[in-house]
């Protein structure tokens, strides 16, 4: 019997060990329709860490995130890099976002864009590629809200585009 347990002990330290040597790799997007000022209202929750090792890959070895400090004129990265990575097109038409601003939150950065102009939508297409030249296994999950209607979807590295449909 002590055989087994030790046995069972062992495996178990072994399965829950190689959790931890795994980093989960995910970003969420929310996106909100607000009739009202007729705009798409977008959150979206990055990594610090890891939006930094990819801003220092593509654009300087020196940027540093953090609310210890952060590299003077990092945000003009991080806007290029948003605008690279997340598309979206509402009603068959590209639509361009605005970047708000961000804030830090623990260890995510959660910057804040929107859609002006959106009179009413059927239909949205998302492609969000944040992360995914760096890290294959990245998911970004989006949530998209119309009324009282949520939709999601959880995009990969080789399906980095999804549509949803709100006239149904």
């Amino acid at each position: 019997m002590k055989k087994i347990l030790l046995v069972l002990f062992f495996g178990a330290f072994l399965l829950f060990s190689s959790f931890t040597a795994h980093k989960f790799y995910v970003s969420v997007t929310q996106v909100d329709y607000n009739q009202e000022q007729q705009s798409l209202q977008i959150i979206t929750r990055i990594f610090i860490d890891d939006l930094e090792e990819v801003l220092q890959e593509r654009y300087d070895n020196s940027i540093e995130l953090g609310l210890k400090g952060e590299t003077s004129g990092v945000e003009t990265y991080i806007k290029k890099y948003l605008n690279q990575k997340i598309n979206f097109v509402v009603n068959g038409k590209m639509a361009s976002f605005t970047y708000v601003g961000k804030e830090y939150e623990d260890d995510l950065l959660i910057f804040y864009l929107e859609i002006e102009n959106i009179t009413s939508f059927d239909t949205i297409e998302v492609s969000n590629q944040v992360l995914m030249d760096l890290f294959e296994e990245q998911q970004n999950i989006v949530h998209v809200k119309k009324g009282n209607k949520r939709k999601s979807l959880i995009l990969e590295h080789r399906r980095d585009t999804g549509m949803l449909k709100f006239s149904e």
